[in-house]
């Protein structure tokens, strides 16, 4: 009994030795499932794309006398420098001999010169330590590349295309600069003395200057670019040229000729940033790249931008070409005509710049825009040039606002919203024009219910209260009542018609014009003040220039645009805005708003031109505050022939009345 219980427990120990080998994983069979071939290749170019060299060089072994120094610097030299990026490896085969295993796949990567494509092979053998490694030569970068062969990379810089104005004019080009420079060895004696009038004269601290003075590759004869100048800045071009050791080379980058008149339109082009460049590296860009950052260079910029043409190719030790990798021919950038008639734009500019406001000029038949002005402004060269620390503090941190662009900006638009509520209400069939909302004195409030709120106007009239008449005498007390008439549902449904809470889409984002800080109108007194251009009604300036358009075009809303097309077909952007007999109509009124003696107009009135137009001003009064800031508005189309042709014109001055607007209107149309 006691022998058989003995080999009972002999016979289970051995079953038990059996399971635990049967189920024992198999580390060096584990370890090459982990070092299949395709999972090691793919990881080693993944390592590239990231180009994390080190970690590369732990994956391989080197062949003959490759040292790690040759690996690292040469595959970041020739990687880095062909562009690579988007590196796909696809494994064909993969043949097992021994502890080796030959691996063909194939590469498709992006580079300066495009899209590579090629097959090669790699060979992948065990270590001394029983690990898979990759026998590396620079074979494995390209099949042709030997050791001791390199790879160039040849450019041919293309050109950023231009912007124009309609008649031809440059606003936007490549044009010249120059890169003011030291050569240290030529400083002289008061070198110390000289860098700081260098410093002064360019805006860059002298400890700015002496570290890049002191880079590794400076030598006394080298040129050292500091800042670049405008070809204009004559006088500091020639204080800077009596300092020794200071050289200014000609250069080309993008200049804006018109300076401070156009740069809300043009915008600037500036070097990619990091965060640019992770967005647009398959596109072409890279670290060296300009790019449209704001304006038109950045709306256009897709079209602007030159394409370098590159060539890539295998040189042996001979310096003979023995494969071209690829090659790309350069593309330039293409011009872009624009609407912008820069005469226009200029005598407008020349008038508001040392001003706050806005100014907008259309050609209400066609929609193109001749002028878009926003003061004060700012010079959009130097942004290319360069800007120390105190001259963008003096434009980032000026009260005026400099960079704003206020044509892209809602305004509230007081009385000169009138007409969009008349538009309104005569095509909803609820009023008539000769409709009288009768009221006396100056002020007015429907019932006790408004509490302390009341409309106010400014001019008591003898005539009848109707249509005409309160725009001839810009009535707010009219407008409210006509707005109550109506209703909220008729009055924002009308608006809504007329795209307001939409992007009107126009080729710089605009803000949308509301009527309300919600989502309806809140209120009776609110709708009452919205029907004269006060409550909450914003209007962008850009989408009070086509509303305005209708008036002159039966109703029809023209679509606002920049770039200059021939024989373009007039595009609407909303039809049947108001009624054809409601457009004429307002626009018969508004001819005698600037007719009519007693107009709020009349000061506009040009000799042979006939114009029709409202003017307003806006009050941006905070609740329990009796005064606070105004803008000054006159919005006016011409009717019939002139020599100027058809001009439709809105413009809004900060803390001015209209008479602002109204006389560079005049001068225009002089």
């Amino acid at each position: 009994m006691k022998k058989k219980n003995v080999i009972s427990i002999a016979v289970i120990v051995i079953i038990v030795v059996v399971l635990v080998l049967i189920l024992k994983p198999n580390k060096k069979k584990e370890q090459v499932q982990e070092q299949h071939p395709e999972e090691i290749l793919l990881t080693y170019f993944s390592l590239v794309e990231k180009q994390d060299y080190e970690e590369m060089y732990n994956m391989v072994n080197l062949t003959g006398d490759i040292t790690k120094d040759f690996f690292l610097t040469r595959n970041k030299n020739i990687y880095e420098g062909i562009g690579a990026s988007n590196i796909k490896i696809t494994i064909n085969s993969a043949e097992k001999n021994g502890n080796s295993i030959l691996v063909t796949y194939s590469t498709n990567m992006s580079t300066l010169a495009g899209v590579v494509e090629f097959s090669n092979k790699a060979q992948i053998s065990k270590n001394e330590n029983d690990e898979y490694k990759i026998n590396w030569s620079s074979n494995l970068i390209f099949p042709e590349l030997n050791d001791n062969y390199k790879v160039r990379v040849t450019t041919t810089s293309a050109t950023r295309g231009n912007l124009l104005d309609r008649n031809g004019k440059a606003i936007a080009n490549q044009g010249t600069v120059y890169n003011v420079g030291i050569v240290s060895g030529k400083l002289g004696e008061n070198r110390t003395e000289n860098l700081q009038k260098i410093s002064e004269l360019l805006g860059l601290s002298t400890d700015y200057i002496n570290n890049t003075l002191s880079s590794s590759w400076v030598k006394d004869d080298s040129f050292v670019p500091l800042k670049k100048i405008s070809v204009d800045n004559v006088q500091l071009k020639q204080e800077l040229l009596n300092i020794p050791g200071v050289m200014i080379d000609s250069e080309t980058d993008r200049v804006y000729p018109y300076k401070e008149a156009t740069s809300h339109i043009t915008g600037y082009v500036q070097g990619i940033n990091s965060e640019e460049l992770e967005k647009l590296k398959d596109d072409g860009y890279n670290t060296n790249s300009i790019i449209g950052k704001t304006g038109l260079e950045k709306q256009y910029e897709e079209r602007l931008r030159g394409v370098n043409g590159a060539k890539i190719y295998i040189e042996d030790d001979t310096g003979k070409n023995i494969k071209t990798i690829a090659e790309l021919s350069a593309k330039n950038g293409e011009n872009i005509k624009l609407t912008i008639d820069i005469d226009i734009q200029l005598q407008i500019y020349e008038q508001m710049k040392n001003d706050e406001g806005c100014f907008v000029v259309m050609n209400p038949q066609t929609g193109e825009i001749l002028a878009l002005v926003s003061t004060p402004s700012y010079d959009a060269n130097k942004f290319v040039l360069g800007m120390n620390n105190d001259e963008w503090n003096e434009i980032n941190n000026n009260e005026a606002h400099p960079l704003y662009a206020r044509f892209l900006e809602s305004w509230c638009p007081g009385s000169t919203f009138k007409p969009i509520t008349a538009g309104i209400a005569l095509t909803s069939g609820k009023v008539t024009e000769e409709q009288e909302f009768n009221h006396s004195g100056l002020s007015w409030q429907k019932d006790s219910s408004w509490k302390d709120h009341k409309v106010t106007t400014l001019k008591n009239y003898s005539g009848s209260k109707n249509l005409r008449n309160a725009l001839i005498y810009s009535d707010n007390i009219y407008f409210a009542q006509l707005a109550l008439a109506i209703g909220e549902e008729t009055f924002t449904n009308g608006l809504d018609k007329l795209k307001f809470n939409e992007d009107i889409n126009f080729e710089l984002s605009t803000a949308k014009s509301r009527y309300s800080n919600t989502q309806n109108i809140s209120s009776e007194s609110i709708l009452a003040d919205s029907g004269y251009g006060q409550g909450e009604i914003l209007v962008n300036p850009i989408h009070m220039a086509s509303i305005y358009s209708a008036f002159a075009n039966n109703g029809n809303m023209v679509k606002p645009y920049l770039e200059y097309k021939e024989n373009k077909t007039v595009e609407y952007l909303v039809e049947n805005a108001f009624s054809e007999e409601a457009a004429n109509i307002i626009k018969e009124d508004l001819i005698q708003v600037v007719e009519n003696p007693e107009g709020t107009g009349h000061d506009a009135k040009v000799n042979g031109i006939t114009i029709a137009g409202k003017t307003g001003t806006a009050e941006l009064k905070k609740p329990g505050e009796e005064t606070g800031d105004i803008l000054g508005w006159f919005s006016c189309f011409t009717v019939g022939e002139n020599k100027r042709g058809p001009l439709l014109m809105v413009g809004m001055a900060e803390n001015q009345g209209s008479s602002y607007a109204k006389k560079i209107v005049k001068s225009l149309l002089n």
